[in-house]
């Protein structure tokens, strides 16, 4: 039988890639998906570009931001609600699935006061804020570390891992010719990566023939970025984005990244060796529990914020580069992480809630994970 799904998420990657790799999952067992997203956020370009219908909502920003900015928001995110709560009447969806961003509040909101079965992805060891208010009221929360669980009634959680794009499990490691290191602060880029790398470049010079530097830099400093990258002779590029990270990933040696979930998650299933600086701004710190879980197995190396500049990044890099036992035990221990089947997994609690399950009241009855 085939049903009719919302789902929501959105501003960065690390929300968006998620919730299509479930899409991709529903669409291709016969059910519709319709997203509803930002029209000023990404989701507004990577949705229409993966081939689904997508309409927005009014929303607005609450936690970490200026009071202005909350003012704004007080006035939005009613309106979003509203928004929300015509699409759902007009669509009638059977189950909605939020992944995560700002833009998930009033669609989250609107699901619960139309009574529609609600499930979750919460990516990070630590809920965000949206997700700690809706608890009590999702019909499942879908948890990708397995200490989150402390956070939901036991009936209403399942860990299932973070579902990634495919292409990432099927990455194989093999030799380069040069150490290629993929800096990625994301799909927004990290200016305290982009500072970083630009101040190593000098020193990098001193090994340029054995090295390879790609840099996803983010849209607003990219062009700086890249005009003083091409002055250094180093071999590489600094690009904005990069649309197939699977490909990057597959041709590098060590990644230098930020630990947001989406990114932590897709470096297990690529199994990369990893040197994570964690956000130190995220909410509830999380993008430092996330880079901790990784740490304590010797899955990843990682730097705290405060710590990083060009001489760190340099010395760390030499360090890995040097140990290639390391960086092995690195990528072997990643996989571990891995869940290749949480996209799957997702797509069938949704499936359960949309034909009302066994368990109404929560989702992990059935476990198989």
């Amino acid at each position: 039988m085939a049903y009719s799904f919302v789902l929501t998420g959105g501003g960065t990657g690390g929300h968006v890639f998620p919730a299509l790799a479930v899409a991709r999952v529903l669409r291709e067992r016969g059910h519709s998906v319709l997203f509803l997203g930002s029209r000023e956020k990404m989701e507004s370009r990577l949705v229409p570009e993966a081939g689904f219908e997508i309409r927005f909502v009014r929303t607005g920003a609450l936690n970490r931001v200026d009071f202005r900015t909350r003012i704004r928001s007080a006035f939005r995110i009613p309106a979003g609600v509203l928004d929300a709560w015509l699409v759902l009447r007009s669509v009638r969806p059977q189950a909605v699935f939020s992944t995560g961003g700002y833009v998930t509040g009033p669609v989250m909101l609107a699901a619960i006061l139309r009574r529609v079965p609600l499930v979750i992805l919460e990516a990070n060891a630590t809920p965000g804020l949206a997700n700690r208010a809706v608890r009590r009221f999702v019909y499942c929360a879908l948890l990708a570390f397995e200490s989150t669980r402390r956070w939901f009634a036991e009936s209403r959680a399942e860990v299932v891992g973070l579902p990634v794009r495919s292409e990432f499990f099927g990455i194989q490691p093999r030799p380069h010719d040069r150490f290629t290191i993929l800096i990625t602060g994301g799909s927004l880029g990290a200016r305290t990566l982009n500072r970083a790398s630009r101040e190593s470049w000098s020193l990098f010079r001193e090994v340029r023939d054995r090295i390879r530097i790609i840099h996803q830099s983010g849209p607003r400093e990219h062009d700086l970025l890249r005009d003083e990258f091409q002055k250094s002779e180093l071999d590489g590029e600094v690009v904005p984005f990069i649309p197939d990270m699977p490909q990057a990933f597959a041709e590098a040696d060590l990644v230098i990244a930020r630990a947001g979930a989406g990114s932590v998650n897709e470096i297990a299933a690529g199994g990369m060796a990893s040197l994570l600086v964690p956000l130190p701004f995220a909410a509830d710190d999380h993008q430092r529990r996330n880079a901790e879980a990784l740490v304590q197995t010797g899955a990843a190396s990682m730097v705290l914020d405060a710590e990083l500049d060009g001489k760190r990044l340099f010395e760390e890099v030499e360090r890995l580069r040097h140990a290639p036992a390391t960086l092995e035990r690195m990528r072997a221990e990643a996989r571990k992480f891995a869940k290749p089947d949480a996209a799957s997994r997702a797509a069938d609690i949704l499936e359960k809630a949309a034909r009302g399950g066994s368990n109404p009241s929560g989702c992990n009855d059935n476990q198989n994970v």
